[in-house]
């Protein structure tokens, strides 16, 4: 198995009761959930790691200027900071790479996907005073500035460039073959982020098969989410039984057939034959 390793069971059990009790707060605080799925991946990442990584986010936020103006000098701001002084973007290589989801590591390396940049952007933006938020574009995540008649968008992917419609709309038609709807251009809430960020890290696993380990911490995490696919305990399931776990495989297998049975008995005996086979493998 190739780093990061993943925590102690002790340290990871301790990590998902407060990423289960963050995400059901009031507020939940999107740098927090996100570095706590940072410390389940990389078990280096202790307490005084999850500490200095928000102190970072601190620092870079008191380098912006004071109340710069309206939202696209907001983003000229972070452009200039982020992406020219401090060097945060990202390239086709950072796909590649589990550590280009995890925000501690992006700090650190100044890489990582879209979404993770924008984490960077938002956060570092929020707290100096910016009205920021994300927006899931399909297929790619960047940030908005300002309320939605006078929004303006950013890439941190490419460095912080500031985006006219047509570019946006260029990302959209990229990614989809579709057109730029105005009801993609809201707010991203924080929980919604997080699930994204965990989607990716999925994607990332089910490509490597050897890593069917990270498969399972980002569902088992998804699964704290105070929503979520159904679907998910199937996965879990899958999983378990891939590794070997065959008796809580089955045992989730069963319980996921309960779920399906209320709205279709075909599919729910088709996940009971799955267990029994799993219970089988015992033998």
């Amino acid at each position: 198995m190739r780093p990061p390793y993943p925590p102690s069971p002790e340290r990871s059990a301790e990590l998902r009761r407060r990423f289960a009790a963050e995400a059901r707060s009031e507020r939940p605080d999107l740098s927090a959930l996100c570095l706590l799925v940072g410390a389940e991946a990389d078990g280096t990442l202790d307490e005084a790691g999850l500490d200095a990584a928000q102190i970072e986010l601190d620092r870079l936020a008191g380098q912006l200027p004071f109340r710069p103006g309206g939202p696209r000098s907001w983003a000229v701001s972070l452009r200039e900071l982020l992406g020219d002084r401090c060097g945060f973007r990202g390239s086709a290589a950072d796909y590649q790479l589990l550590e280009s989801s995890l925000l501690h590591q992006v700090l650190l390396r100044r890489r990582g996907l879209p979404i993770l940049l924008s984490v960077v952007w938002m956060e570092v933006a929020r707290r100096a005073g910016a009205h920021v938020y994300g927006v899931a574009l399909p297929g790619h995540f960047v940030v908005g500035f300002g309320a939605l008649e006078e929004q303006v968008l950013a890439d941190p992917f490419d460095g912080g460039r500031v985006l006219s419609g047509s570019d946006a709309q260029v990302l959209v038609a990229g990614a989809t073959g579709a057109s730029l709807h105005p009801s993609m251009l809201g707010p991203a809430e924080p929980l919604d982020v997080v699930a994204r960020i965990l989607n990716n890290i999925r994607a990332w696993a089910a490509a490597r098969p050897e890593r069917s380990d990270v498969s399972l911490w980002a569902v088992e995490l998804a699964l704290l989410l105070p929503s979520h696919p159904a679907r998910l305990r199937y996965e879990r399931a899958q999983l378990l039984v891939q590794r070997g776990d065959f008796v809580e495989g089955a045992a989730e297998l069963e319980a996921y057939a309960e779920v399906v049975g209320a709205v279709d008995q075909p599919a729910a005996e088709r996940v009971r034959q799955q267990a029994h086979a799993a219970r089988a493998m015992l033998n």
